[in-house]
């Protein structure tokens, strides 16, 4: 064990981690069991520093070999070599410190072993002096939460679009399929199951043009504003030199905020971004709903489609497949619009310079950004791309219904239909050939 000491106290740590006395407080103060801060987070975090790591070994900043080590510390963690040593949950109090201070922490003791020394031994290479030189958590949390968000939203996107292509394929293929049209679940009017695949993916289209458009509103960060977005300990030349290696690190077209208190202290654009995603997952709930009502039966419900049978359904029930992807897909949409609800919380309640309740919009943002990204790949390639129809199902409930009486009204009037409709309600055949006479009559 070593022991680190600061202005509250000293603490014991494990001689083998590589995180510090700030650290292992967070871990212990927040003990939710809920689960550790994203690692999307913490590798974009690690971005930033490596950033700013090389912003100052090219303006010479710092005793020699420091900035080297904190650059092979950070491309060492950036492996995955690190994973374990990030052990603050994700939900703190803090506005994310403890989260900057656990990077803070690994990249100085891993940079201190990298350098031949022991950590915790900061007088060589420090967590705050070094590695966090020129920040602060309330530029760089931010920062990294749209540097990871950005990552992600391009997945999406992508993810969108190839679900947008495989439902336009099944349009295609279903083209010549009539079926019936309904509105609030009761008969309406012919239609084809093309068609209704068709717009499917028009709604898909344009959530994936919405996402594609929302990494616009996140290229805009307060990256060397510090504090409060006033820059306070950051230096000029730092600030213009750290956006230039972030955004060649990242390739993300990042661009300094015109008004950096803006982005430090509102949180709107992740409120924008999280109702984004809330729309696709809406989309996706209302196509995963309807498949699984086409899919219903087989023999007792509409069997319009044949969802893949991937699972036995029941454990008392022979025979029982149950549309199980689709269900899936309705509860991520569900979990999505739930974390959107907290992200909307979380960003009206901050209070002037700084928004303490952060770490629940990282979290919540982050979560639903990689959920609905395999939620996306799931349904495409596990329901939609092998989804069939049943032909002889879809025109038997087309024949059976009198769908087509309203082809009738523009020539006979709305109210001789319904007369003989109700007149012989039941009785399709009976409704057709009425209708005919009728307007045989009529000419």
């Amino acid at each position: 064990m070593r022991k680190e000491k600061d202005g509250l106290g000293a603490m014991e740590i494990d001689e083998n981690a590589l995180y510090g006395l700030q650290t292992a407080r967070a871990a212990k103060n927040f003990a939710l069991g809920y689960r550790r801060t994203n690692l999307r987070l913490i590798y974009a975090v690690v971005t930033v520093k490596k950033a700013a790591a090389l912003s100052y070994l090219k303006l010479g900043a710092g005793r020699e070999g420091v900035y080297e080590a904190i650059l092979k510390a950070c491309d060492r963690i950036l492996a995955g070599e690190a994973d374990d040593q990030f052990i603050v949950d994700a939900l703190q109090g803090g506005a994310g410190t403890s989260t900057n201070m656990n990077v803070n922490e690994v990249i100085a003791n891993l940079a201190l072993r990298i350098s031949g020394g022991e950590p915790g031994d900061y007088a060589l290479l420090h967590p705050l002096d070094d590695v966090n030189r020129g920040q602060s958590t309330n530029d760089v949390y931010p920062t990294a939460l749209r540097v990871a968000a950005i990552g992600l939203l391009r997945d999406l996107s992508d993810g969108c679009a190839k679900l947008q292509t495989a439902l336009q394929l099944k349009e295609n293929d279903f083209d010549g399929i009539k079926k019936l049209g309904r509105t609030e679940l009761m008969d309406a009017v012919p239609i084809t199951l093309g068609a209704e695949f068709g717009a499917y993916a028009q709604a898909i289209a344009r959530d994936r043009w919405r996402l594609y458009k929302a990494e616009e509103r996140l290229r805009q960060v307060n990256l060397g504003g510090t504090a409060v977005g006033m820059s306070d300990n950051a230096e000029r030349l730092y600030r213009y030199e750290v956006i230039e290696q972030l955004r060649s690190l990242t390739g993300i077209g990042l661009a300094v905020a015109e008004y950096p208190m803006d982005i430090t202290q509102n949180n709107d654009v992740f409120v924008e971004v999280s109702g984004l995603l809330k729309a696709l997952a809406v989309s996706l709930m209302k196509i995963a709903n309807d498949l699984r009502l086409m899919n219903s039966g087989p023999h007792g419900g509409f069997g319009e489609l044949r969802l893949a049978p991937l699972q036995m359904g029941s454990t008392i029930m022979p025979g029982k497949v149950n549309p199980v992807i689709a269900e899936m897909t309705i509860q991520a949409a569900m979990k999505v619009i739930a974390n959107d609800t907290a992200v909307t919380l979380a960003a009206a309640h901050g209070e002037f310079e700084l928004n303490a309740f952060f770490p629940l919009i990282a979290d919540a943002l982050l979560e639903s950004l990689s959920l609905l990204e395999r939620t996306v790949f799931l349904f495409r390639t596990r329901c939609v791309e092998l989804v069939e129809p049943d032909r002889e199902r879809c025109l038997e409930l087309l024949n059976g219904s009198y769908a087509f009486a309203t082809s009738y009204t523009g020539k006979l009037g709305y109210g001789a239909v319904a007369a003989i409709i109700d007149k012989h309600r039941g009785d399709p055949e009976k409704i057709r050939a009425a209708l005919e006479a009728a307007l045989g009559h009529d000419r």
